[in-house]
């Protein structure tokens, strides 16, 4: 009956969004009486599950599984859940796990609940509260499956130390070659910045910043930061940046917990994909740009001008503190 989680990883290594979903099932799990069981592939650093709750690790190992592949790890989750009898699986919200999921969800016959925002409001009958319509609303949504799948929206919970004592077991699912029909030809991966899956904040350049050629002050101001670098939709179309940076509806949606833009205008496309970010800043010259709506706070102005001055206040703040 343990509640079982699938701890992402990169390259072996546990990603931070699996720190907050054992966090999240620990406390899920206290509330009902069970334990928390994390399923993972190819990672080697999974001690530190214990750090945040999650008594029994199963470790899967395989060389076929060294990029991520919908359909077999679906199975694999799938298949841990049954070995555990887990009556609720957790999930992350990021690229992977939204493939995942509903591959889970239909293998297990169970109820799928995207997008939750906090803890279960009720377990009798079981009920989360969610984000619709592109993060503009809220919703209870009761789950009435004997086994169910919840999306957890990345850094709504957050992350929290809550010690456990770990056992390690190796666990060998059975893998169809029906899950390996689509074969992943090449990876790229930019090495040595903060990846925007990862990052809590994010800098986030559009048209305005009007070239290729003047990102590098974005990228100085992500540096001081620690945060990642990304971009709009247009930019990406025109080649400036890679589509990898791409944030939005129609890219990778994020949920940091500070968003700056810069230059960008704030397609409704784009707000929908980071509106879950907690702080929105935005710089632009036009103060009528739909991002002003949204945002948080505002700066009308030239880029050029204020994210220079901005970047040297940060470095002089860091100087001070460290």
């Amino acid at each position: 009956m343990s509640i079982l989680i699938y701890a992402e990883s990169a390259d072996g290594k546990l990603k931070k969004v699996a720190f907050e979903l054992a966090s999240y099932a620990k406390r899920v799990a206290t509330s009902l009486g069970t334990t928390v069981t994390a399923v993972t592939v190819n990672s080697t650093n999974v001690s530190e599950l214990s750090k945040y709750g999650v008594d029994k690790v199963l470790k899967v190992s395989n060389d076929k599984l060294g990029n991520f592949n919908a359909k077999a790890y679906a199975d694999i989750v799938k298949q841990a859940a049954q070995k555990e009898g887990s009556k609720v699986i957790v999930l992350s919200s990021t690229t992977d796990s939204l493939y995942l999921a509903p591959l889970v969800a239909v293998g297990l016959n169970a109820g799928l609940a995207t997008n939750v925002v906090g803890l279960p409001i009720a377990t009798a009958p079981f009920q989360v509260k969610r984000t619709v319509f592109s993060n503009k609303a809220f919703n209870v949504t009761e789950i009435d499956t004997e086994i169910k799948v919840l999306s957890i929206s990345k850094n709504s919970f957050g992350i929290f130390e809550n010690s456990s004592s770990l056992t390690e077991e190796d666990f060998t699912p059975n893998l169809n070659e029906a899950d390996f029909s689509v074969k992943v030809e090449s990876v790229e991966k930019s090495s040595g910045k903060v990846t925007i899956a990862d990052a809590d904040i994010v800098v986030s350049g559009g048209r305005g910043m009007k070239g290729p050629e003047n990102w590098g002050m974005l990228e100085e101001l992500a540096s001081v930061l620690g945060a990642a670098t990304a971009c709009s939709k247009p930019v990406s179309d025109l080649g400036w940046r890679p589509h990898s940076e791409h944030v939005g509806q129609t890219g990778k949606p994020v949920a940091t917990n500070l968003y700056i833009a810069i230059g960008v205008s704030g397609a409704i496309q784009h707000i929908a994909g980071i509106n879950s970010s907690k702080v929105k800043l935005v710089i632009n010259t036009d103060p009528e740009a739909p991002f002003f709506k949204v945002a948080d706070y505002g700066i009308v102005g030239d880029a050029f001008d204020i994210v220079p001055r901005l970047t040297q206040k940060f470095k002089e703040f860091k100087a001070q503190n460290s």
